[in-house]
């Protein structure tokens, strides 16, 4: 897709991935594709190249659990997710942020 956009919005569980592996984000239980960080710095690199924004959430909606009787709570990059908690979607700023690019 880099070779087709201008700019991207990575949200969902790649993520996390991408969080964790290139800004040390504590992502708790998160989605995290230990194959796929190995490439991460590789695809930004590619997108920087190619003068392709990338566009990544700063914050989130996070759970104890994937079911729906769990707790609900919030994170955001500069707390991180704490342990026995995982994202599940973007937060309110980053839904902002995303929508200007939209």
């Amino acid at each position: 897709l880099l070779d087709k956009v201008d700019e991207m919005i990575v949200g969902g569980g790649m993520a996390y991935t991408f969080k964790k592996t290139i800004e040390g984000v504590d992502i708790g239980d998160s989605l995290f594709d230990e194959e796929g960080s190995k490439i991460v710095a590789g695809l930004l690199d590619k997108a920087k190249a190619k003068g392709v924004q990338f566009h990544l959430p700063c914050d989130y909606v996070t759970a104890d659990g994937f079911s729906p009787d769990a707790a609900v709570g919030a994170a955001s990059d500069s707390d991180g997710i704490p342990a026995g908690w995982m994202g599940l979607d973007i937060g309110p700023e980053s839904r902002k942020k995303f929508a200007e690019v939209l």
